[in-house]
């Protein structure tokens, strides 16, 4: 049995380390992804309805469905939605992730990542910027004019840029950007420069005017986390292919709805094993405390699912005052503690700051269980009210009933009683 264990999680982490994740395109999420009808909203987390969703995850639903125009104003929008006339399915069921409440409709612009490896791929929304957005649970007008200049402008210039590029390859950006001091969940300033760099010669030479060149650029330029949901694709294009190998213990999804936290195994294929998330310890920004934050949410683990975010934060120490982690050290210490719950080390993805040693990559949930040491995941913190926003930062930890459930259902599939 250990024997047949080992060789199933070895070929999942030589699918994840062969994986060659280009990003080739932005279009309308309802063009891009199969299934996304009218009517239907995909969310961050497991399987979730109306009646056990957080405050911000209805707030950025109601605020979805104006911009969709299924509903003239937030209130008759919220009444839309608790009347079931709104259809909840998680992103990760149509391949696609997206941050915080990870609010996905069909007129949205979705990056899109493919894996030339294995010819799978993966989709994102775009990153709106700081502030009062939509993935803290935003939803007034500021809020939803930006995702129109997202769908109009932004979403086309990207599209038509990465047309004349022939797609953008993203392994190598992510490289650099961890020797430079990212991590790839709270911190992409090396990597979203990085991104910029590449993207902008041909943004140039597609773009209709200097103005409207002028305003990509500028958006792009002030949004520090710009990349995180290209990382966010990246992640969810490697994790999809390791998915059904039967055998194999490796987590392929950790994701939470701000009610339940759940996680997806190799072996068990796309069944989900929930468990109530938890909240994170960390920063608050001024005027806000733990009483103002909701539970935490996303999709965004994704990336400490292939080895980055919390799992590589001795590659980006400045990230750990940030999320309140304390010092540089504290920050190593966090990614040495992560190589004793997983598979391997990518080879390609190595951390300066620890003798070029590969990130920690491929979640173990035996090793979970028999060491006690839950994954450590960087967050945000949104306000626990819909149309506030991000009130901080901070640290979460899986919670360790997840890996008990999906080792008991692995187990049986198995065959041990």
């Amino acid at each position: 049995m250990r024997e047949r264990i080992e060789k199933a999680n070895q070929q999942a982490l030589e699918r994840m380390f062969a994986a060659e994740p280009v990003l080739v395109d932005v279009r309308p999420a309802g063009e891009a992804m199969a299934g996304l009808e009218d009517r239907m909203v995909l969310h961050a987390g497991p399987p979730i309805a109306w009646e056990r969703m957080c405050g911000p995850l209805r707030g950025a639903i109601a605020g979805a469905a104006v911009f969709e125009g299924w509903a003239d104003d937030l209130e008759a929008a919220a009444d839309l939605a608790a009347s079931g006339a709104i259809a909840f399915h998680p992103n990760h069921h149509f391949d696609a992730v997206g941050p915080m409440t990870g609010i996905t409709t069909r007129s949205m612009p979705v990056m899109v990542v493919e894996n030339r490896t294995f010819g799978n791929r993966a989709y994102c929304t775009l990153n709106e910027g700081l502030g009062k957005v939509m993935r803290f649970g935003g939803n007034d007008t500021e809020v939803l004019d930006r995702l129109r200049w997202l769908a109009d402008a932004l979403g086309p210039a990207l599209a038509k840029a990465l047309a004349v590029a022939g797609g953008l390859p993203l392994k190598g950006i992510v490289a650099r950007g961890l020797s430079m001091g990212d991590e790839m969940h709270q911190r992409n300033v090396a990597c979203t420069s990085l991104f910029l760099r590449e993207i902008s010669p041909a943004l140039a030479r597609a773009a209709g005017d200097p103005k409207s060149l002028a305003s990509v650029l500028e958006f792009i330029a002030d949004n520090d986390q710009f990349f995180l949901n290209i990382a966010m694709a990246l992640g969810k294009a490697i994790t999809d292919p390791v998915r059904g190998i039967e055998g194999s213990t490796i987590v392929t999804a950790m994701s939470r709805n701000g009610t339940d936290f759940g996680i997806r195994v190799s072996g068990t294929g796309d069944d989900w094993f929930t468990a109530p998330v938890e909240m994170p310890n960390g920063l608050y920004f001024p005027g806000y405390t733990e009483e103002d934050a909701n539970p935490d949410m996303g999709d965004s683990t994704i990336v400490e699912t292939v080895g980055l975010g919390g799992f590589a934060m001795a590659a980006a120490p400045a990230v750990a005052g940030f999320v309140g982690a304390g010092s540089a050290a504290d920050a190593a210490n966090y990614t040495h503690t992560m190589y004793e719950i997983t598979a391997g080390r990518n080879p390609d993805w190595t951390l300066p700051s620890l003798d070029f040693a590969g990130a920690p990559t491929g979640i173990d949930i035996r090793k979970v269980l028999e060491t006690g040491i839950a994954p450590t995941i960087n967050t945000g913190i949104a306000h626990r009210e819909p149309g506030v926003g991000q009130v901080g930062a901070g640290i979460v930890k899986a919670p360790m009933a997840c890996f008990v459930r999906a080792l008991e259902a692995f187990a049986a599939a198995m065959g041990v009683t």
